[in-house]
Formats: structure tokens, C-alpha cells, sequence
């Protein structure tokens, strides 16, 4: 006789889980009117800045790119006008006079970058002195530039300036160095280095203060000398420094504006002084041209945006770093 084997019968339903009991279904209920009311509180603190910065950067940003395309004066309504103010833009000879002493005047900038690096790198001996000697270079950081423009604008004055008459004791005969067109932009540039030397100088310092000496250590130890530390270790170790420096030196002087409005308030002879963002104000406060002003404002936000772009992409590739 043969055995039969019965077939497998198929697996039952999984167990039901237990249900919660009351208590466990009250702590999960308070626990997510919690959950909510933590979401809603997080929203609202949220919702203050990012409602800023739609009402003060997003909705001006905005407004600008549109009334970029119209006449507008500033009190009646706007005129559309489609692509006239650029297409002005490219004829206008002042508009590419005012870029270009922009673009020349950044010229200061690599000039005060050294001389700041060269400074701190005094500033970082230990000497006596040092801390009222950071005090004093960094003084013209925190003054104000109206008053700092208005003292440069006496100093360089042709007939009693403290300039001509520190020139004069060496037989110099100064020039009058606002209203000389040869001379106008450098003494803008002279002040600008001046003004800027103590906040540049302070960050150098700190980096150099946050070297690891152990570095400098062994390279002395393989027999580097001063100068090829100076370039195997402290240049690179200074490149975030610098290219933080660079990228807002470089944002801040395409903004340069009260120090030409206080010294040389028509532009300086020959329009030899006028920055691009002093004939923005020019265009849209004295000649009312609202539309073409905001027109060259966004020209103008767009290089900055692609200097500082390439500025980034060139860090990146020229990255330095010490494992």
C-alpha cells in the first residue's frame, strides 16, 4: 500500500497586528499636533525673510528689468520703448568713458593688495608697536568716506593742499590734481588704496598668523631659503585671502561713487573722473532718464556677476590644499 502525500497548503494570513491601546493612541495624536504646530512656527519665522527678500531683492530686480525697456522719468507712468535704451547704451561715447575710468581706476587694486601683504608681513614680527600701529592703519577703514573725500579733496588742492606744499619742500612744483585730467584718476586711486590698506592688511595678518610653523620649519630643515618659503608656503596659503579680497575689492570699485560725487562733483576735467555708477546717478537724478539709468545698472550688474564668475572658476582650478 502507498502512502499519498497531501500538497503543501499555502501560507495564511499574516497575524493582525495588535491595536494600540488608548494611551498609545493619545501620545501619537498629541505627538503630531506637536509635529504641526513646530511646522508652523518654522514657517512663520521662514516666512519673514524670505517675504524680504521677495519685497527687496526679487520684486526690485523685477521692476528693474522692465522698466529697463521704457521712458520713464520717475513720476509719470512708464513708456515702452522695447530695446532703445540698449541700443543708446552701445552709441553712447559717455557711458563707455565712464566704464573705462571704471575698469582703470580697478587698476589700484592689485597695488593695494601688495602693499597691504607687505605690511602685514611687518605687522607679523614681533615688534613693539605692532597693535598701535594696526589701530592706526585701520582708522580710515572706519571713518567716513564723505569726510575721508572731503580732507584727500583739500589735500590735493593746486594752491595750499598739503601735497603740493610736502612736493614743494623737495622742489616740486605739484600739479593741481583734481583738475588736471592727467592726474585726476590717480589721485582718486591714491585715496582708495589709502582708505582700504588697513582692512586688507588685518585679514593678511590673520592668515599669516594661522600658518602652521611647521611648515616653515621643514623647509628650512631641506634647506629652502626666505624667499622660497615665501613662495612655496605663504603665497598659496594667503590664496583664499587674496581671492576673497580680490572678489570684493573688485565688486566694491565698480560701485565707486561718493568719493568722485564729493571731489570732482561734474565728473572731473574732460569727464576724466566719472565712474559708471556716479552716471547712472547722473542719468536718472539730474536728467530724470529713470529707464536708461536702470538699463546701464543692469549692464553693469551682469559684468560684475561675470568677473565674479570667472573669479570663482579660476579659485576652483587653481585650488591649493595641505593634507
Amino acid at each position: 500500500m502507498t502512502a499519498t502525500i497531501a500538497p503543501p497548503q499555502p501560507p495564511g494570513p499574516p497575524p493582525a497586528p495588535p491595536r494600540p491601546s488608548r494611551r498609545d493612541r493619545s501620545a501619537r495624536a498629541r505627538s503630531n499636533r506637536l509635529h504641526r504646530s513646530e511646522h508652523r512656527t518654522a514657517a512663520l519665522f521662514i516666512a519673514l525673510p524670505v517675504l524680504g527678500f521677495a519685497l527687496f531683492v526679487l520684486y526690485p530686480i523685477g521692476f528693474a528689468v522692465v522698466t529697463s525697456f521704457t521712458a520713464w522719468n520717475g513720476i509719470t507712468s512708464p513708456v515702452f520703448t522695447g530695446l532703445d535704451n540698449y541700443v543708446r547704451m552701445i552709441g553712447d561715447q559717455y557711458f563707455w568713458k565712464s566704464l573705462g575710468n571704471t575698469v582703470y581706476m580697478m587698476m589700484a587694486i592689485p597695488v593695494g593688495l601688495l602693499l597691504s601683504l607687505v605690511l602685514a608681513l611687518a605687522m607679523n614680527r614681533r615688534m613693539r608697536g605692532t597693535t598701535f600701529f594696526r589701530t592706526i592703519y585701520y582708522i580710515p577703514v572706519i571713518s567716513s568716506i564723505a569726510a575721508i573725500a572731503i580732507l584727500w579733496q583739500w589735500a590735493y588742492n593746486g594752491d595750499f593742499g598739503l601735497i603740493n606744499q610736502a612736493l614743494g619742500m623737495v622742489g616740486i612744483d605739484g600739479p593741481n590734481w583734481l583738475q588736471n585730467p592727467a592726474t585726476s584718476k590717480l589721485a582718486i586711486m591714491i585715496m582708495a588704496v589709502w582708505k582700504g590698506l588697513g582692512f586688507s592688511m588685518l585679514l593678511y595678518l590673520a592668515a599669516l598668523q594661522s600658518v602652521p610653523r611647521q611648515l616653515y620649519e621643514a623647509a628650512a630643515i631641506d634647506g629652502a631659503s626666505t624667499l622660497q618659503q615665501f613662495w612655496a608656503i605663504t603665497v598659496p596659503m594667503l590664496r583664499p585671502v587674496t581671492f576673497f579680497l580680490v572678489v570684493t575689492n573688485i565688486i566694491g570699485g565698480a560701485q565707486i561713487f561718493v568719493e568722485i560725487n564729493i571731489m570732482t562733483p561734474d565728473g572731473g576735467p574732460e569727464f576724466s573722473t566719472a565712474t559708471i555708477v556716479w552716471y547712472i546717478w547722473r542719468q536718472a537724478f539730474e536728467y530724470l532718464n529713470m529707464g536708461y539709468a536702470t538699463a546701464i545698472s543692469l549692464m553693469l550688474g551682469l559684468l560684475v556677476f561675470v568677473v565674479t564668475a570667472l573669479q570663482f572658476a579660476m579659485n576652483r582650478r587653481n585650488h591649493f590644499s595641505i593634507d
